[in-house]
């Protein structure tokens, strides 16, 4: 048992831009890098291990090989790997969209919904994300203002800074605004409905699908429950601060500010994932820089984080 630091597969989208590359050291021929998948064990990208003895499979064979007592005993209600870890560089709008719940995607889908988190590393002066509607409507008017294009006119728009936390229970109408870039935790899903998308045409010339039908059955007509701030408050401790991001019943998001070193444990509850968001650390014989993401199996113990930076710990309660 050790700790896996992670290759991640990357999405040309056509709204991505460069940073992940430029800054994050993501490895892909595409022009745009709009997602690297930091942890993910989803058909559409899956992570690969980059050291030790499982250096060059997948996580989900690893997983596969060691059985799911290496996720933890908090993942035993989940029939499969639960979450999927993002970074996403948006240079462009993306579409506005809504994702559904547990429920209606098994039953139409095949996968889970998507409940997903958003934190902001960084955005534009005057960057946007529209987040649910302004007031409550009717899906009857809902379903008119698709029709007749006056959607936006009802909509929540928010304004984004560095360190704003974004909770998207599935349901929730959204679009990431250009000039933003945020790790996500969400869902093990990759099913998103489009509502609405500028006019933009796809890589073969064609306006992108929509998918308004179902849309209309899923979206949350009201404005968004959560404010856009961390759950809890930052606590510091021996040698870094952690701030409590979100926690529901799919994952559970800390931010850890490192000025020195962190004394943490992956117990037999739950895996450890960590995403560096900046600084530089050593974990182990492990180094690791902006950008890196480590699978720590459920039951490894104690382990040390050495280092200054801002790190992402993601696990399952």
């Amino acid at each position: 048992m050790y700790a896996m630091k992670l290759t991640a597969p990357c999405k040309d989208y056509i709204w991505g831009g460069t940073r992940l590359r430029e800054e994050y050291g993501k490895k892909s021929d595409a022009d745009k890098v709009a997602e690297s998948w930091e942890l993910s064990c989803h058909k559409d990208g899956r992570s690969v291990i980059a050291n030790g003895e499982y250096a060059g499979k997948t996580l989900d064979e690893y997983i596969e090989k060691e059985g799911k007592a290496v996720l933890g005993t908090n993942c035993a209600r989940f029939e499969y790997f639960p979450i999927l870890i993002k970074l996403i560089d948006a240079k462009d709008n993306l579409s506005v969209q809504v994702h559904p719940d547990n429920e209606y995607a098994l039953r139409v889908e095949g996968e889970y919904g998507k409940t997903e988190m958003w934190y902001i590393i960084d955005a534009d002066e005057g960057a946007e994300l529209l987040y649910g509607f302004k007031h409550e409507i009717t899906r009857e008017e809902f379903a008119e203002r698709i029709k007749n294009n006056t959607l936006l006119e009802v909509t929540n728009n928010v304004p984004v800074h560095k360190g704003d936390v974004f909770f998207i229970e599935s349901g929730t109408l959204h679009a990431i605004g250009k000039g933003i870039l945020i790790a996500e935790i969400q869902q093990n899903s990759n099913t998103t409905y489009r509502i609405y998308d500028y006019g933009r045409v796809g890589k073969d010339g064609k306006p992108r699908e929509l998918h308004v039908e179902k849309a209309c059955e899923v979206t949350k007509l009201i404005p968004p429950m959560r404010p856009t701030k961390p759950q809890g408050e930052r606590v510091q401790k021996d040698g870094y601060a952690e701030t409590l991001l979100a926690s529901c019943e799919y994952f559970n998001v800390n931010k850890l500010d490192v000025q020195s070193g962190a004394a943490l444990e992956a117990t037999e509850k739950s895996f450890n994932s960590l995403l560096v968001l900046d600084g530089s650390f050593t974990l182990g014989d492990l180094s690791l820089t902006k950008g890196d993401s480590v699978f720590i199996p459920a039951g490894y113990g104690k382990y040390t984080l050495s280092g200054s930076g801002e790190v992402i710990l993601t696990d399952i309660v």
